[in-house]
């Protein structure tokens, strides 16, 4: 059997892994980036995709790349700590299955498991997907074509496998009000004023996140409002002027911006589609099961999404059985965390003054005796049933 995936990201490569390393299945994998992505921000890897990690026998790898926090404090604009989140009680709520990995270091660790025998392609996507009731054939933007049993979109919220098979994008994409970017710069004062700890604005309306990486760098995370979805041609000016006023170490953080084309930026989405298969045609990750930053574990949930995929495609003899075992077995999951994003977000960036006294409050609450592991279990949201019995884990 032979897959193609198109998107080289998390879910993209989770999938690759697991159907040829375990299944044996012949897999290319196709990105239409000349290059694998440097951009991306510190994420919470915990939940589903934690134990399909450890199933995977990739867990160590994360480990050696992740970073020790110390905790989440949210500071104003003179600096001053205005609340924390404890990253230790946290761990402990979710019985120390938590780690915290920058998002290109969690593809690099998915990337190094490859087998040489999986084809990696950078520079390269669909131009035209033509499905049969025995396969697919796909015509590369590069003039080449490929046939395969199974073409996976795992092309993230804009996919273009989505949008040649299922329809156009804004069918699907549910945008949330915000937009968040990601970039990377060098201070040594920044660094020295964080230490260990993931340091946020406690500010309405707009936050930015710092924190100090391990090769010297400062990594910073901006999410902010917006009434309008699309995308600034200029993403450094539109962040000066979002971010511009606020005070403490953001100006520091605007002044070593780079350039618009190193700047991750996005919307903040959902995606909600009626089916996830199509023939031989199946979508992963963002691009069928995005919750948005909003609700955290998108990672999680698409390393968890690839395991019950390729579960379902050890278990099943007609892949088309396999596809709808996958979304039956994993869409309600899904579902589930992305109505917890869409009721979390007015608290992940407060509107109002008010707004932001009341998150001071509950962060206060929350470290207190037994409410940390009260918190813990929401944020983990726990399947029913769990992963481990919706697959064959561990393998």
């Amino acid at each position: 059997m032979k897959a193609v995936i198109c998107g080289a990201g998390i879910a993209g490569l989770a999938l690759a892994g697991r159907l040829h390393n375990v299944l044996g299945w012949e897999v290319v994998v196709l990105e239409k980036a000349p290059q694998p992505r440097t951009e991306g921000y510190m994420i919470d890897f915990f939940g589903p995709g934690y134990d399909a990690a450890e199933a995977m026998g990739v867990l160590p790898w994360l480990e050696e790349l992740g970073y020790p926090v110390s905790e989440a404090a949210f500071l104003d604009d003179d600096g001053r700590c205005r609340a924390r989140l404890d990253y230790g009680r946290f761990a402990r709520s979710l019985d120390g299955r938590l780690l915290s990995i920058m998002r290109p270091d969690l593809e690099l660790a998915l990337r190094e498991r490859l087998s040489f025998a999986v084809g990696l392609r950078f520079g390269v996507g669909p131009a035209r997907i033509d499905p049969s009731p025995y396969g697919v054939h796909v015509t590369l933007t590069d003039g080449t074509a490929l046939d395969a049993d199974l073409l996976v979109g795992a092309d993230g919220l804009h996919s273009t496998v989505r949008a040649m098979v299922f329809g156009e994008e804004q069918r699907f994409v549910r945008y949330l009000g915000y937009h968040t970017a990601a970039f990377t710069f060098d201070d040594s004062h920044v660094r020295a004023e964080l230490g260990d700890r993931f340091c946020l604005t406690d500010t309405a309306g707009r936050q930015m996140g710092l924190y100090a990486l391990r090769d010297g760098t400062i990594a910073a995370f901006a999410v902010h409002r917006s009434a309008d979805p699309r995308r600034p041609e200029d993403a450094r000016a539109a962040l000066y002027h979002e971010y511009g006023s606020l005070g403490w170490l953001v100006p520091r953080a605007l002044a070593g911006c780079p350039p618009s084309p190193r700047i991750y930026y996005d919307q903040v989405a959902q995606t909600d589609l009626p089916r996830w298969s199509r023939g031989r045609v199946v979508l992963v990750g963002d691009a069928c099961q995005a919750v948005s930053l909003l609700g955290g574990q998108g990672a999680s949930l698409a390393v968890a999404g690839a395991y019950v995929l390729a579960d379902q495609l050890a278990g099943t003899r007609r892949v088309e059985d396999a596809l709808h075992g996958y979304e039956r077995l994993w869409r309600p999951a899904i579902r589930d965390r992305q109505r917890a994003a869409r009721r979390a977000a007015r608290w992940f960036v407060p509107e109002t003054a008010r707004r932001l006294r009341v998150r001071r409050a509950a962060l206060r609450f929350a470290g207190l005796p037994g409410v940390s592991r009260l918190a813990g279990t929401s944020l983990a949201g726990k399947q029913r049933p769990s992963l481990r019995q919706l697959t064959a884990l561990p393998v």
